[in-house]
């Protein structure tokens, strides 16, 4: 008499990440910040990514910076900056798993720089990502449309700078985000609360 069947244990579930663009949403946006001393996180920032962090999402920055292709920076001024920031993220017990940038112009119309996909592509590649149980937060129309174009929870944090920008953004499209929260840390707080 046969036994019952094997069954194989179910493989290793994908992750979900929370993606995040840099300025304006972590960080006040000094428009073609080059030098890392200037950087500061906007409060609870760090609070923030620590609570996706326990709740099992991978965070991953992914911002457009085309100042370098300007000649206004260069590739090693925006990865000083990435590792001040998780510097200062490391004293709430945090950081960003991972930065992808664009650093071309608008111009060039390029696939990776948001609201093109490419660079969100090429992390799902690389950390096994299950985009469907991911989420966006951004301050632009640009990270909230690349996040609807990958299937993702979508949150905007109105720019502070510029809150005006943010909302007229949208005038003109039936474009909305899922989420819209007055910082950061809400709207971490928000996409938790979905699941």
């Amino acid at each position: 008499m046969a036994g019952p069947a094997s069954i194989d244990p179910p493989g290793p579930t994908r992750r979900r990440a929370l993606f995040t663009d840099r300025d304006g949403t972590l960080n006040p946006d000094l428009h073609y910040l080059k030098d890392a001393d200037r950087l500061e996180l906007f409060r609870g920032v760090g609070r923030a990514v620590a609570l996706a962090h326990r709740h099992g999402f991978v965070v991953i920055c992914v911002t457009n910076q085309s100042g370098v292709e300007r000649g206004l920076y260069t590739r090693e001024d925006v990865e000083r900056i990435h590792r001040r920031l998780n510097e200062l993220l490391r004293r709430d017990g945090s950081e960003i798993d991972a930065f992808y940038y664009c650093p071309h112009a608008p111009e060039r119309r390029c696939a990776c720089r948001k609201p093109g996909t490419l660079l969100f592509e090429q992390a799902q590649k690389e950390w096994d990502l299950e985009l469907a149980t991911s989420a966006i937060v951004g301050d632009r129309r640009l990270d909230i449309e690349a996040g609807a174009r990958l299937g993702l929870l979508t949150a905007l944090v109105p720019s502070r700078t510029h809150p005006e920008q943010s909302t007229e953004e949208f005038s003109s499209t039936d474009l909305r985000p899922d989420i819209v929260a007055e910082t950061f840390e809400n709207a971490v707080l928000r996409v938790l609360a979905r699941g």
